[in-house]
């Protein structure tokens, strides 16, 4: 049987735009500072260790990931880190936090195919006035019923939003390419998810292989073949 789906969400960051690869880029700038140091994949090492630990504090976004490339080069470098240096991670992240929009292929046309017989919304983690902004240059504002900028994307906060939205998990459908945060505790409500892949993702969002109920999941290699590959909708 068909689910009455009333309203479907999207991600923002790698689902509807380029987000992951302007991270990368600050990233191999402090590969490139600690390389009398370590090796690259060694300083990505210590800094993932240092963003996991100040999700808590910082949560997610461009300001706490700047943050801890900062914390993490002082670390290294027993806390003689040059100027310089310093100078250089701060222009680097001003830079990705005002990094130029880069909408994915087809996401316009999908939206304008769903909008007129779904609600559609807007789901996202990060900075508030990093994702207002990068909505802003989006312009696609205008397709969505409404806007959550959450904090994190787990099962409670997915059933916070389903009952600010006023609907049953069944009722909704979830799209994105985060098994973690877009999928999974979606699917652990009883709604449903679309899986988007992304071709780099960020480690703390990846997932093990875990057994997903195959009449509330599915993979679809691109959001323009939703419409035709979708089921639900």
């Amino acid at each position: 049987m068909k689910p009455n789906i009333k309203i479907i969400g999207f991600d923002a960051d790698d689902t509807l735009w380029d987000n992951e690869p302007f991270y990368r880029a600050l990233e191999h700038i402090f590969n490139e500072i600690m390389l009398d140091k370590m090796s690259p994949e060694e300083s990505s090492a210590e800094l993932f260790k240092t963003e996991i630990a100040n999700l808590p504090l910082f949560g997610y976004g461009a300001k706490a990931y700047t943050l801890s490339i900062l914390e993490t080069a002082l670390r290294l470098s027993n806390d003689t880190l040059p100027a310089i240096s310093v100078r250089k991670i701060l222009d680097a992240g001003k830079q990705l936090t005002d990094s130029p929009l880069v909408l994915l292929d087809n996401v316009e046309k999908v939206l304008k195919a769903l909008a007129p017989n779904y609600k559609l919304i807007l789901a996202t983690k990060g900075d508030l006035l990093d994702q207002e902004r990068k909505l802003k240059k989006s312009r696609l504002e205008p397709y969505f019923h409404h806007i959550e900028i959450m904090s994190d994307k787990q099962t409670d906060d997915y059933r916070k939003l389903l009952q600010h939205l006023d609907i049953k998990a069944h009722e909704f459908l979830m799209i994105g390419n985060s098994m973690r945060s877009d999928i999974f505790p979606v699917i652990e409500l009883g709604g449903y998810a679309i899986h988007i892949p992304y071709h780099t993702t960020w480690e703390h969002e990846k997932m093990d292989d875990v057994d997903l109920a195959e009449d509330h999941f599915m993979e679809i290699d691109s959001l323009l073949n939703i419409p035709e590959k979708c089921p639900w909708i």
